[in-house]
């Protein structure tokens, strides 16, 4: 693969994870209610998901998805409907995430990083982002080292992009900012996620 090629293929990647989404306020909200470390376990457990899905793509996940277009509308709903149950869970909260930071609970490093691989690997943009633009990359990457540069591409700038929001997010003073306006977070992160949801059905 050239570097003109690459860089491309960095720049896109790039632009495709700092588009606002459903992944931002995962990272958003666990970082608020579980401190630096959720946070960042959070945002690469979400790009080991990327990487999954650059993998996938080189396996062939286009090609599959065209012979079985229910797969693709299988996985749609399913993230469909795990935005709708994250939104109704951070409508809901009890007390937000300043009452969890008070308490002194954590949230697991568990459920942590589930939520983020599952909101990736269950996010149906991300689907056509790597069948519609990645899978132009995939004739390039001839042989083992540049189907490894097209993985590690994707995957290390999505962590990167979001170990810098986790890591900003989680500095005293704008953390202190965010638990005033905890409840406030939790009910856009929940609004937001159902919006989501209601699109990538409407879009179905």
């Amino acid at each position: 693969m050239s570097f003109h090629l690459w860089l491309s293929l960095l720049i896109i990647c790039l632009l495709g994870a700092m588009t606002p989404g459903p992944s931002l306020a995962v990272v958003t909200r666990h970082t608020l209610s579980g401190g630096r470390t959720q946070g960042l376990v959070t945002a690469w457990s979400h790009a080991v998901g990327v990487g999954l899905y650059a993998l996938m793509t080189l396996l062939g996940l286009g090609l599959l998805f065209q012979k079985f277009p229910l797969l693709f509308k299988a996985i749609s709903y399913g993230g469909a409907g795990y935005l709708f149950y994250l939104g109704i869970r951070a409508l809901f909260s009890k007390g937000g995430a300043a009452e969890t930071l008070t308490a002194g609970r954590k949230i697991s490093l568990k459920k942590a990083s589930w939520d983020g691989m599952a909101i990736s690997l269950l996010n149906p943009k991300l689907a056509l982002f790597f069948i519609a633009l990645f899978s132009q990359y995939v004739s390039a990457g001839s042989g083992l080292y540049g189907q490894l540069i097209i993985i590690a591409t994707p995957l290390f700038v999505d962590g990167l992009w979001y170990t810098l929001i986790a890591c900003t997010l989680s500095r005293p003073s704008i953390l202190e900012k965010l638990k005033r306006q905890a409840h406030l977070v939790d009910k856009s992160c929940g609004i937001i996620f159902i919006l989501l949801a209601c699109r990538v059905l409407w879009l179905l």
